[in-house]
Formats: C-alpha cells, sequence, structure tokens
C-alpha cells in the first residue's frame, strides 16, 4: 500500500470509530526510551541527569564536588568524580543553589570531620533514565538511585571486603550556597531525622529529612566522632569555622547491599518521616517501575511521530524537560513553611510549587502547561498567588518561596493573564487580577520611573531598554485581562502604558535605544556592545540587536514605527546575516546560539523568527525556524545552545517541532512555523485529541504549501487554543518552495495590538 493510499485508509478507519492496530501499534515502544538525562548536562545546559518525578521536590542526582557556572546544577558531562547524591537541584539556570541533603557511600567509615568525598568515575559506567540513574565508581560501589515525590531512594552494593559506610552530609554545598542552621538526630538502629538551613541565592532556605535504611547500622559516628547523645546541631557563626555543619556516617559491617530512603518535608521533621509512606516496601525495582509509569503517562499526552529517531529523541527529551520544575514545595496534605517561617495551607486540596523561573518561562513553557498539565497547573497558578498574599508582589523568580528578584519584567502576570484569557479552572480571576495590578505599579525595581517617563531612563538604572520592553508587554497583558473583565478604565490606561516601548524606539538606526531621563538618546551607540553588569548594561544578557525585536504584543505596530514600509522585514534579515559577534569587554555569556546576530541560547530571541508572519511573511518564518531547530538542538549531552533555563529552550523545541508557537504568549494564538515530526497527537486538557500532520515532510521540504484543518482549506499563519481543544486534525502540505501567497492577506496574519 502506498504512503498516501496508507494515510488515506487510516483516516477513514479511524472516523469510522476504528482503531487501526498496525498503526497504533507505532507508539508500542516506551516514549521513555526516547528521553536521554544527559542531554543539556553538557556545554552550559546546566541540567542533571538524575532521577526525579514529574515536578517532584526530590530530584536525586549526583554531585562532582566543583564550583563554577557549568556546576549550578551540581553535574556537568566533562567531570570525573563524584561527591555525593543530593536531593535537589535547579534544572538548566544560571546561579547555583540547592544540592541539599547529600548521601555518599564509603568503603569504610572516616574518623574526622572534613574529608574529601570525591571519587573517579567513567561515564561508560553510568546510565539515566526518566526516574532512574546508576553508575559504578572507580572503588567499585554500585549506586543505583530512584524515587518518588518527595523520597530518594537509594541502593548502594558494596565490594568484598569493605565495611560499609553511608555518609550524611548537611554541609555538602557549592557555588552560592551555604549551611547555616544544621541538625542530625539518630532516632534508632535504622532511621535518622534532622533539618538544613541554608543561605543562597534564596538567602533563607529550610528543609526537613527522614532517613530510613533497610538494615540496621551497628554504629554511628557524628561529624567523624562517636555521640552517645545521638543529636548534634550545628548553627553557623563566626565561631565555628571548623565545623560549619553536621555530617553523619552510619556503618554497616557485613553487608554487601545497603538501602536506604530519603523523605523531605519543609514543613517539619516529622512531616519528612510521613513522607517516608510514600514508598512503603523495600522493593527498588518497583519503586523504579512506578517512576518510569509515571514518566510514560506524562509523555504519552503528546504521541509523535517521526522517520529520524534522532528527531524523537531531541523531542522526549525536551518533553521531559519541560516536566522537571517549577518543583513541589509543600507536604502530601498542602502544609508548608515559607522563607519566613510562617505555617501555610493552600486551600482547596491544593499543592504548593516554587522554582519559577518567569523570565525565562513565561514565553513558551507556562502556554504549554496549558496544554499538557490540567491536573495541576491550578496549583501552579495558585502557588503565583500565595506568593502575592505572602509577599504582596507576584513573584519574579520565586526559589523555595524566597523572592530572589532576579532578571527583569513581571512576568507572572503574562502568565496568569493567559489562564484567565483561557478561563482555566480554579483560578479566581479578580483575585489574579488585583495581584497584577500591584505588580505593575510596585515602588521598586524602576516602575515609578517607567510610569513616570513612559520608559526606563539609563540615568536611573542599568538594563532599561530590556526593562521598558518587557514592562511594555506586561502591561499588555493586564489590558485584555481588563477588557475581559469589563474594566474599561483600566483597559485604556494599561492599552496605552503597553505602547511605551515606541520611547526607545530610533527610526534612523532601526534599533531600541537607551534614553537618559532628559530625552536624548545615549551616545555612542553600538548594537553589537553588550555589557554582563545588569547595572551598566543597557540590554540585560545580550545587546541592542537581540532586545531590539521584543514587542511580541504589537508587531505591526512595531512595523510601522520603520520610516520604510519594509523596514521590519529589512532589520529581521540583517539579524540573522549580521556578523556573530559581540564587542565590549564584559560581554554577557548568555547570549549563545548564534545565527547571525540570533542568539538562540537566550530567551529574548526566542519568539523574533515568527516575527515574520505578523508582517505577511510566514514563509521566511518557515525557513528560520527549521534552521534554528536543525541547528541548534541536539541528542547528545551539548544539545541546547545555552542555558536549558527550567524548560523554557525544551518548550521552545516541543512547539517548534510540532510547527507551531506562543509568539505572543498570551493572547491564545500559535504561530505557524515548520513542522519537523510527521505527526503529532495532542492530547488537549478537556480530554480531546488534536492531531498535527505534517505530510511530504523532510530536510528539503521546509516550507507550508498549504493547510486543511478538519478537512477544509484553512489560510490563516496561526491557529488558537480554542480551536485547538475542539479536537479535530491539522494538515501541513510541505514542500521545497515556499509559498508566498500563504498567510500574506491581514485576516489570516496573527493578531497584533495596531488591530
Amino acid at each position: 500500500m502506498s504512503k498516501n493510499h496508507c494515510s488515506k485508509a487510516y483516516k477513514f478507519l479511524v472516523l469510522g470509530g476504528i482503531l487501526l492496530f498496525s498503526l497504533g501499534n507505532a507508539y508500542a515502544q516506551k516514549l521513555s526510551s526516547y528521553v536521554d538525562p544527559f542531554i543539556g548536562t553538557g556545554g552550559h545546559g546546566h541540567t542533571f541527569p538524575g532521577a526525579t518525578l514529574p515536578f517532584a521536590m526530590v530530584q536525586l542526582s549526583p554531585d562532582n564536588g566543583k564550583n563554577g557556572w557549568d556546576w549550578v546544577s551540581g553535574y556537568h558531562i566533562s567531570a570525573d568524580s563524584i561527591a555525593g547524591f543530593s536531593h535537589m537541584h535547579l534544572s538548566g539556570t544560571g546561579i547555583g543553589d540547592w544540592l541539599d541533603i547529600a548521601v555518599m557511600p564509603l568503603l569504610q567509615p572516616q574518623a574526622r570531620y572534613q574529608i574529601d568525598t570525591r571519587v573517579a568515575f567513567s561515564h561508560n559506567d553510568e546510565q539515566a533514565s526518566p526516574g532512574y540513574y546508576a553508575v559504578t565508581l572507580q572503588n567499585k560501589i554500585q549506586a543505583k538511585l530512584t524515587s518518588t515525590e518527595r523520597v530518594g531512594y537509594h541502593q548502594y552494593q558494596f565490594p568484598a571486603n569493605s565495611e560499609p559506610t553511608i555518609r550524611i552530609d548537611l554541609n555538602h554545598a557549592y557555588n552560592w550556597d551555604k549551611p547555616t542552621d544544621t541538625e542530625i538526630q539518630v532516632l534508632n538502629d535504622s532511621t535518622l531525622i534532622g533539618k538544613r538551613y541554608s543561605y543562597g541565592w534564596a538567602n533563607q532556605q529550610h528543609i526537613y529529612f527522614a532517613v530510613r535504611f533497610s538494615t540496621p547500622f551497628k554504629r554511628f559516628l557524628l561529624n567523624g566522632k562517636a555521640n552517645s547523645n545521638k543529636k548534634l546541631r550545628i548553627q553557623n557563626n563566626k565561631n565555628n569555622k571548623g565545623e560549619p555543619a553536621v555530617n553523619a556516617q552510619l556503618i554497616f559491617p557485613g553487608q554487601r547491599q545497603v538501602e536506604l530512603k530519603v523523605a523531605l518535608s519543609t514543613t517539619n521533621e516529622q512531616k519528612a518521616l510521613q513522607a517516608l509512606t510514600e514508598i512503603p516496601s523495600w522493593s527498588f525495582q518497583a519503586v523504579k517501575q512506578d517512576a518510569e509509569n509515571k514518566w510514560e503517562k506524562e509523555l504519552g499526552k503528546i504521541k509523535v511521530k517521526a522517520a529520524n529517531e534522532k528527531l524523537l529523541r531531541v523531542f522526549y527529551s525536551a518533553l521531559y524537560h519541560t516536566a522537571v520544575s517549577p518543583t513541589l514545595y509543600s507536604d502530601q496534605d498542602g502544609q508548608y513553611k515559607n522563607y519566613k517561617g510562617q505555617l501555610k495551607q493552600m486551600p482547596n486540596g491544593g499543592q504548593r510549587y516554587t522554582l519559577f523561573s518567569l523570565w525565562d518561562t513565561f514565553r513558551a513553557l507556562k502556554p504549554l502547561f496549558s496544554i499538557t498539565q490540567p491536573e495541576r497547573y491550578t496549583d501552579i497558578l495558585n502557588s503565583m498567588l500565595a506568593f502575592y498574599d505572602e509577599n504582596g508582589l507576584l513573584p519574579v523568580w520565586d526559589l523555595s518561596t524566597f523572592e530572589t528578584n532576579t532578571m527583569t519584567g513581571y512576568h507572572a502576570i503574562p502568565v496568569l493573564a493567559d489562564a484567565i484569557l483561557k478561563d482555566w479552572p480554579g483560578l479566581d480571576a479578580e483575585h489574579a487580577y488585583q495581584a497584577m495590578l500591584a505588580s505593575a505599579n510596585q515602588s521598586i525595581r524602576e516602575v515609578p520611573a517607567y510610569i513616570e517617563y513612559g520608559y526606563v531612563p539609563q540615568d536611573v538604572n542599568g538594563g532599561s531598554v530590556t526593562k521598558t520592553l518587557e514592562y511594555a508587554f506586561d502591561d499588555y497583558c493586564i489590558a485584555l485581562v481588563a477588557l475581559k473583565l469589563r474594566k474599561k478604565a483600566d483597559y485604556l490606561k494599561y492599552s496605552q502604558r503597553a505602547k511605551s516601548y515606541v520611547n526607545h524606539f530610533d527610526p534612523q538606526s532601526g534599533f531600541m535605544r537607551a534614553k537618559l531621563k532628559n530625552g536624548q538618546f545615549m551616545e555612542p551607540f553600538d548594537p553589537f556592545y553588550s555589557e554582563h553588569d545588569f547595572d551598566k548594561s543597557q540590554y540585560i544578557e545580550g545587546n541592542a540587536w537581540q532586545h531590539s525585536f521584543f514587542v511580541p504584543h504589537d508587531v505591526r505596530g512595531l512595523a510601522n514605527l520603520f520610516p520604510k514600509k519594509d523596514g521590519l522585514e529589512q532589520m529581521l534579515d540583517t539579524l540573522f546575516k549580521a556578523p556573530s559577534i559581540m564587542t565590549g569587554e564584559n560581554q554577557s555569556p548568555d547570549a549563545s546560539g548564534f545565527i547571525g546576530q540570533y542568539a538562540h541560547g537566550n530567551e529574548p530571541s526566542h519568539h523574533i523568527a515568527y516575527m515574520y508572519a505578523y508582517i505577511g511573511k510566514p514563509w521566511k518564518t518557515q525557513e528560520k525556524v527549521r534552521t534554528i531547530i536543525d541547528s541548534m538542538y541536539h541528542d547528545r549531552p551539548d544539545g541546547y545552545a545555552g542555558n536549558e533555563d527550567a524548560g523554557q529552550m525544551s518548550a521552545w523545541a516541543v512547539w517548534s517541532m510540532m510547527g507551531l508557537y506562543p509568539a505572543s504568549p498570551v493572547n491564545g494564538e500559535y504561530v505557524f512555523g515548520s513542522p519537523v515530526l510527521d505527526q503529532a497527537d495532542i492530547q488537549m486538557p478537556n480530554g480531546k485529541t488534536f492531531r498535527i500532520t505534517a505530510r511530504n515532510n523532510g530536510p528539503k521540504q521546509l516550507y507550508i504549501k498549504s493547510i486543511r484543518l478538519n478537512g477544509k482549506k484553512y489560510t490563516k499563519s496561526y491557529i488558537t487554543h480554542q480551536d485547538m481543544l475542539k479536537g479535530g486534525e491539522l494538515i501541513f502540505e510541505m514542500s521545497a518552495k515556499p509559498n508566498k501567497k500563504f498567510g500574506t492577506a491581514r485576516k489570516d496574519q496573527p493578531t497584533s495590538m495596531e488591530n
């Protein structure tokens, strides 16, 4: 049967309500087998390879025992040693923290406090898959790790002639993290409890833990010494420089295998003990299998087909990384203790989440959640509102419920706005709206100057251009919500603020340029110049090339600012052809993954290729998107062009490989790009399936010739969230030649504020 006949037959049988087994069986291989957790552990991806479940509190992963930018997740593929297996990790970020509650197996006990726990290993002796990690160290100790939401499960096999010892280390701290108050208490011959308070990127953190062993230990050491009190607490101060934290060594003479469970809680030790019930038995294989099953369910929310297996590995590894963070922060009953030490309860049986890298993830990850996370997105959104209730403002970069104030904008606003506009269940729209107004009128982060001048002057503080452009987009999001909630005065006010971007536009150069309070542009001007010091920079983590296009809400309005009719198109063309250089003595390392001056390794560029569709040139979007997919995503450790950034870099791939992207991540429109997958079956939150099919697809067939939606000709260069919720099939007919007539009419272009 020809491929064309097979496709027609399949469509006929599905419409007739019959499952065609031969094609349905194409999904029979486990989707988790396509996931490689080592993708992103090389280059500057900053991911970790260890065992975790979707959005879990526990991320049980090896730490190499090194400081530095490429070790902010604890692990980098270039390292050849492991210093411990800790239970909390950041995925893909640019700053190092956490790595709490480290465990390390030793060949024999060490009767001293400070030891170098690093042991050499070879990457040939390690393996990882969703929910599982294993390694054989060069000292012949075999380690296997798996986990549940709040419990890490360790299995260690020791060589003969060893005296098996397990070290629990609360002084295990790298990069920004420092312990401040630590305690270990031995409850009995198989159970420990304790706490670790620390200072770091989030300067007030606390975690409580409980450890239970499969077999009793015969003796123990606290900080290298026998201790009859069975309890040791050390608070960090100027007088205890020699012993800044507690460690325990549990000794198991005569044992070849030792298993242990480590449960976490943010509330207290008793809740950590209760969390141990997540794993009631001692069956490592059963817990590993359950973790794999949960990941299989998660990955099955989007089932794709591709002739090239590499594309499947890239796609499913990306989809995996979109479900790593934010992470659980509350106990099973929804209780948690915030960084202030206040005991809180999430309402209606909800859970609290943390680790909100909103400068990155508002762009594509959070809109993806409105499709892939119907069972937990309400809790994620309400976690932002809980943060507002506790702190008076929505989060910017929430870590352990503490506001790190990292990066620019107030980007919880587009996340909440997108959800309100999509009528997300369980979200109080009025409560969210008041929180949005509070953040948009705060007294810090140069917002008062932005309101006073209509832009952030550079002589008020650095990063001025980026701040204005991002505030303007966030204000547009408020305007849309105000319109939905019938708040006309606010709608007009924030619509006006959303036009603030025009105050930075220089019609002579075509760039967004920094201005002083007197209204004059900063001189001299070099669009290639990059300054990484945020207080001195004009553009955050980049230069004028990457940031001048951040007007996703009003692309046609931006186009109208150019003196020439095709000025924006020419500017975009030049962006992708300009020399891939930056000038300046302190260039940002985050600007990476260059195609011309387009920098895919950092988020400000992520929407740019899709801007052509807004000005009637979608075939150029298709061309650029395909180039980005092909050159910036690979199935190897350095498979990301920059920091994976808590799921955003992966979310871009998930969307774009299917053929669409939320270029303006608030209005429920997904702009078409160039699909590399032959088929994607998307499980929508209402239970319906939306299928995307790319016919005549291939490396050279990168252009969209025509589109049909549910059998009817479709002329728009985007599709709405509401149309996808109806289910059905979108068919791309691909071609090696661009169709320069498709998507050119104004009615077929994505929405721009200028409308």
